[in-house]
């Protein structure tokens, strides 16, 4: 998609629980944030009831669902919450969206979907699996794109790193060998509306996100930049469910070229809605029932258009 063709949907929905978040974009794309246009829409994806009435009245045809709980520590705390948000939230949205005939529905994603070993990672691989499961019973093309960190986007590494920096220090970073994939804002952005162009129902389109960098380099980059050379760096050690390195395909993913040279496309095992939806785990049997979904099916597996409506499911934290 080249940066100067411009992208004329006859609408743009934007549906958010958070409130604030809501304001920040509308003063964004607006220069106002007055909350009073019709496109601005107030909902949690974990009210089906609430969903199907506002995808009745927008009839969107193109869905970019973002919303996620997405702090890792957070979800192995309360992985209940990945549950109600990450799994049975993305079912309502599936569900709201294919029962109004969406015709392109992406499901932004993470790295920590591929071989995951985190609740966060856990509940992201089975909104994927539920995603290609309704690729395959409906008429609209679902697919979903992974990537991994966002730089600059709201709950990312460098604002943290920038507010511990201004207070004097220490910056924290759990491990000085820990690595991650990063990509700017605009490049995020213009790869997953690219990704909903493309013929790809039931995969997952995997952006290329270059090389991992180390999170102490960036840290130093920063300190070095702010002025303030003695701010310390604080090792922590790794979080449970934290990888050293993270990965944009699983071990037992093939993976193939697409038409566009920065993404690549692999599958993951459809998960039927029914067997999500009937599913009601204790509180003590989440993490387990996460796990289960996640990876059940490996061991087989291993063997926009001018005129459109947009609806994007914003998302209340970052990745």
């Amino acid at each position: 998609m080249p940066p100067d063709r411009p992208l004329l949907p006859e609408r743009l929905v934007l549906l958010d629980r958070d409130e604030s978040a809501l304001h920040a974009v509308q003063l964004d794309l607006d220069g106002e944030g007055l909350l009073q246009n019709e496109n601005i829409v107030l909902a949690d994806i974990r009210d089906l009831s609430t969903l199907r009435r506002r995808f009745r009245e927008h009839r969107p045809d193109i869905v970019f669902h973002a919303a996620a709980l997405k702090h890792l520590p957070l979800l192995e705390r309360f992985p209940a919450e990945a549950w109600q948000t990450n799994v049975l939230g993305t079912l309502n949205v599936l569900t709201a969206a294919e029962e109004v005939g969406v015709g392109t529905f992406v499901n932004v994603s993470t790295d920590k979907a591929a071989d995951p070993t985190s609740v966060l990672g856990y509940s992201k691989r089975v909104a994927e699996r539920l995603t290609a499961g309704f690729a395959e019973r409906g008429d609209g093309r679902y697919l979903s794109v992974r990537f991994g960190n966002v730089l600059g986007s709201r709950g990312s590494v460098v604002p943290a790193f920038t507010a511990q920096i201004r207070r004097g220090g220490p910056v924290t970073i759990t491990h000085p060998d820990v690595r991650r994939y990063f990509m700017l804002i605009p490049e995020a952005c213009q790869l997953v509306m690219q990704a909903a162009t493309m013929e790809a129902a039931g995969e997952v389109l995997v952006l290329d996100m270059g090389e991992q960098v180390k999170i102490v380099d960036l840290a130093r980059t920063l300190i070095s930049m702010s002025g303030q050379p003695d701010v310390e760096i604080a090792f922590t050690g790794l979080r449970p469910g934290e990888k050293l390195a993270e990965d944009l395909f699983g071990q037992a993913d093939d993976h193939r070229v697409t038409t566009h040279e920065l993404i690549t496309a692999t599958d993951v095992p459809p998960l039927p809605a029914s067997v999500v939806g009937t599913t009601h785990p204790e509180p003590h049997e989440m993490h387990d029932a996460l796990t289960r979904f996640a990876l059940a099916g490996r061991s087989a597996q291993a063997g926009s258009t001018p005129g459109s409506r947009t609806l994007r499911m914003a998302s209340s934290t970052s990745a």
